[in-house]
């Protein structure tokens, strides 16, 4: 009797472990909380804003921004690093994300814990100089600063920053010596250029536009190998005699790297097709960047090399964030 009991036990289990596992919903399931983290303004947000109501209309399903600013971006982002890897917790960053990352411990691995879900948009920055600035094209400013070494002061937004790192990485490239004078935001920055107390800060078209119009400080050049189109002339590194010098600005769609693999995929494909629409690419060109799709692949070869080269900056420059 034992002995018939102990035969029938894997009959009376096969039922049991033929029962198909329940299945997964789709993503999104429910409203998808999206952190910022930066403060509320600025081009973090007016980037965020369009692309979270694109998808929201595409998928069905709210797309919550929330700003967690601090830190240079780090607070924010170890938010997200904590959350469920299901795709319901995403951020939109910028290249604060690799920057920071390069100058400081942060309580999360950039690159390990991190995947860049959708790559945004890109935008070039440009080299501005003071008005009292003799220079008046990249090539100019070269000379001058390597005339001049360790008394050419460049503003940015503070240690890590793009704007700083774009800064160091054109002295690197050039063999220059030049002073970083860390501001807590950009618009002090561009003040203190206009009243030439400065004499060069690295960041984008559109934070400067009124300024270059006005003529109240000067566009050198730009910072990326092509001139993007209906922009202001000033010559590119390549025609400055600094051919392998570039430094942009990136927006993204990050979420945890052990996101399912599904997931990720569908968000890929939606922020792909958020990027496609006319509206979104009018927002995007009111902030000097063009829409960047790609897929999955695209994306972690775009955050590696960035990581990396930030890093490689920050070590030959010897720049910490204590």
């Amino acid at each position: 009797m034992f002995r018939r009991s102990l035969l029938a036990a894997p009959l009376l289990a096969t039922p049991a472990l033929a029962t198909p596992a329940i299945a997964q919903p789709q993503w999104p399931a429910r409203p998808v909380r999206v952190i910022v983290p930066f403060p509320p303004g600025g081009s973090n947000d007016a980037i965020a804003r369009p692309l979270c109501d694109e998808m929201q209309r595409s998928l069905g399903q709210p797309f919550v921004i929330e700003n967690r600013g601090g830190a240079g971006g780090t607070i924010g982002t170890a938010e997200v690093a904590r959350a469920a890897p299901d795709g319901q917790t995403l951020m939109i960053t910028s290249s604060t994300f690799a920057t920071s990352a390069a100058v400081q411990a942060t309580p999360y691995d950039a690159g390990r814990d991190f995947a860049m879900l959708a790559l945004i948009a890109t935008a070039p920055l440009v080299m501005l100089g003071a008005p009292n600035f003799a220079p008046d094209n990249m090539e100019q400013a070269a000379a001058h600063i390597r005339r001049h070494p360790g008394t050419v002061d460049y503003g940015s937004a503070g240690v890590g920053s793009i704007g700083h790192m774009g800064g160091a990485l054109f002295a690197l490239k050039a063999g220059l010596s030049m002073q970083h004078v860390p501001y807590r935001g950009t618009g002090p920055v561009l003040n203190d250029l206009a009243a030439g107390v400065i004499q060069l800060t690295f960041t984008t078209i559109t934070a400067a536009a009124g300024l270059i119009s006005g003529r109240r400080v000067k566009l050198l050049g730009w910072c990326t190998a092509d001139r993007p189109a209906n922009a202001p002339h000033a010559p590119t590194p390549r025609e400055s005699g600094l051919p392998d010098y570039e430094a942009a600005i990136w927006w993204g769609l990050l979420g945890r790297r052990d996101t399912p693999a599904p997931t990720r995929a569908r968000i890929n494909a939606a922020a792909n097709a958020a990027l496609g629409d006319s509206r979104l690419a009018a927002s995007l060109a009111q902030e000097g960047a063009a829409p960047s799709p790609g897929s999955l692949e695209d994306g972690e070869r775009f955050i590696s090399r960035d990581l990396s080269r930030w890093r490689e900056v920050a070590q030959a420059a010897n720049i910490r964030m204590e």
